[in-house]
């Protein structure tokens, strides 16, 4: 392997290690996200923390059904 080969690939390597550390502050970003709007929900709607998901998700959707 040439010298100008290794440094290719050592490139290519921190380029995907700088993706792949992108990749992870978006996920946890977007975790934080939802936990502080699941937060702000139990907060604004107590009833709610004793719904499973799918009755919450019923809930949800019969309250903000669009008009028609």
């Amino acid at each position: 392997m040439t010298e100008n080969e290794k440094k290719l690939l050592q490139a290519k390597h921190r380029l995907e290690e700088a993706e792949m550390r992108d990749r992870q502050k978006e996920r946890k970003a977007r975790t934080r996200r939802l936990v502080q709007e699941g937060a702000i929900l139990e907060k604004a709607l107590p009833q709610t923390t004793q719904m499973t998901l799918e009755q919450l998700e019923d809930f949800l959707c019969e309250v903000f059904k669009p008009i028609r």
